[in-house]
């Protein structure tokens, strides 16, 4: 059975009204126009989105959908917002956090600026091998470093679908609270990648901006911007009521 757009359970609210339960695990994930269109050909990576704890909507592009299909006026939450949200909630509580991802060169700097940023958190870092597939040896490493940490929040950085989907297949084995997937905000915090200024956010031309910084960018927004559109009229005019 195909997944509708009411299957994804997207949140609607604003981030400060996000609550995590201590009582059980909460698995965050970020949707924008470009993974909803590549989920619909990734059933791994869909049933990944769809059984998110949070779904936020990090994209104008969800915005529009939710607006034209729900009746609803709702934020854009990107990945940089929920991590920034969440390291305040961590440094208040004394939290420990961890990240998984990105190159030893990039943990390094992200050390050297979140220690001084947030000098209440304890944080750890490991950088996993950079392969399309990871072994089950390589998954075991990953976990076990994570779990002698024993965070209270998880980042997981490895660009979608990919850190989605080994969240996903390995959650019940990740002891940690809270396990958040952020893909290019490592590369944010250690500053080897700009984020588009306040002002361009604002006008919501992120994706815009984005697309100029790089042309594996660009070509995702020409592939997947049409088929989003098209894909908001179909379900608004000729999906069953």
């Amino acid at each position: 059975m195909a997944v509708q757009i009411e299957d994804y359970n997207i949140y609607t609210s604003n981030i400060e009204n996000i609550l995590i339960d201590d009582n059980k695990k909460t698995i965050i994930n970020t949707i924008n126009a470009h993974s909803y269109i590549v989920a619909k050909n990734d059933e791994k990576f869909q049933k990944a989105l769809v059984k998110s704890d949070l779904l936020l909507p990090d994209g104008e592009g969800i915005v529009l959908m939710v607006a034209k299909l729900k009746n609803m006026k709702i934020k854009k939450i990107a990945g940089e917002d929920i991590h920034n949200y969440l390291l305040d909630v961590a440094n208040d509580k004394g939290l420990k956090c961890f990240y998984l991802g990105a190159t030893q060169h990039t943990l390094d700097l992200m050390k050297s600026k979140l220690s001084k940023l947030y000098p209440k958190v304890n944080f750890g870092f490991f950088s996993p091998p950079f392969k399309e597939e990871f072994s089950n040896d390589d998954n075991k490493k990953m976990i076990d470093k994570v779990n002698s940490f024993s965070p209270d929040i998880l980042f997981v950085g490895m660009t979608a679908p990919k850190q989605e989907k080994w969240v996903y297949q390995n959650k019940e084995k990740i002891q940690s609270k809270v396990i958040c997937s952020i893909g290019a905000v490592f590369d944010f915090v250690a500053e080897t990648k700009k984020r588009a200024p306040q002002w361009i956010i604002d006008l919501k031309f992120e994706w815009m901006y984005r697309s100029f910084t790089a042309w594996r960018l660009t070509k995702r927004y020409l592939y997947s911007t049409p088929l989003f559109l098209i894909e908001i009229f179909k379900l608004k005019y000729f999906s069953k009521k």
